[in-house]
């Protein structure tokens, strides 16, 4: 089994780890320990390379998922191609193979930084108009969350857009750790952290918590979450709320992008 170091980690980008299991039909790799999110939870998985710790075969991750254990696409990078030769692409690693893993930089701090901005919406709607988030989805250049509401007006948008950015600017600690079921559902509050969403399978949980504005203070949000953050809610940047939809009834999707993607747009 994968031990999962983004769940204790989530900063770094470059790591070691050995080749347990080979997989075909893709190829896949089954590493003895990653840094590389699979998809879930509404973010998209991490791309990016691996290279053997002793030559100079490289392999490209083109998807990570969550199987049995993590599985990391991966397509081979023939190095004659740019010396103009023509050549056979490295064969997959054996199982035992020392590597050398570098998760795609930009990418990652672009998931990271829409998580984190998805945790404060989500407190942000469930504190002021009592609206549960529902569902969300990530992308390296947008968001969206869906929340239990009637309607949200254009002043209601403006309001969201303005307080989220305060929000923002307040420069949060993000913080995780991690809880057996039992002892969150007894003490945590369920409204706040979705533990309801999770598999009954899942037994430890990882939870998330964006600080207060004071020591002493609770936790602006905390929520049961296995995906990437920012440290510290300054890093998200600015943020626009793009628009609304109606989902159902009693169902609205809130649209919001970073300062640098909405004006690309």
């Amino acid at each position: 089994m994968t031990e999962r170091l983004y769940l204790t980690d989530d900063a770094v980008t470059t790591f070691e780890a050995t080749v347990e299991r080979v997989l075909s039909d893709p190829d896949r790799l089954v590493l003895d320990r990653t840094h590389f999110y699979p998809t879930g939870g509404g973010q998209p998985h991490d791309t990016g390379a691996v290279r053997a710790a002793d030559g100079d075969a490289r392999w490209r991750v083109v998807d990570v998922e969550m199987a049995d254990t993590v599985h990391h696409e991966v397509e081979p990078v023939d190095e004659t191609e740019d010396a103009g030769d023509a050549g056979d692409p490295p064969a997959l690693p054996e199982p035992g193979t020392e590597v050398v893993c570098e998760i795609d930089v930009d990418r990652r701090a672009a998931h990271s930084r829409y998580h984190t901005a998805q945790h404060l919406l989500s407190a942000l709607l469930l504190d002021e108009f009592d609206a549960q988030t529902t569902g969300n989805q990530l992308y390296r250049d947008r968001a969206r969350l869906d929340a239990a509401y009637d309607r949200f007006t254009d002043d209601d948008l403006d309001r969201i857009e303005a307080r989220l950015n305060e929000l923002v600017a307040d420069g949060r600690s993000v913080s995780s750790y991690t809880m057996d079921r039992e002892t969150a559902e007894a003490t945590l509050d369920t409204d706040r952290t979705r533990i309801d969403l999770l598999p009954d399978s899942i037994e430890e949980l990882r939870i998330v918590e964006i600080a207060g504005m004071d020591p002493d203070d609770e936790p602006y949000d905390r929520t049961a979450c296995a995906g990437t953050h920012v440290a510290d809610t300054a890093e998200i940047g600015e943020v626009v709320v793009t628009g609304r939809e109606t989902k159902g009834p009693d169902e609205e999707r809130v649209r919001f992008a970073l300062a640098e993607h909405a004006e690309a747009d």
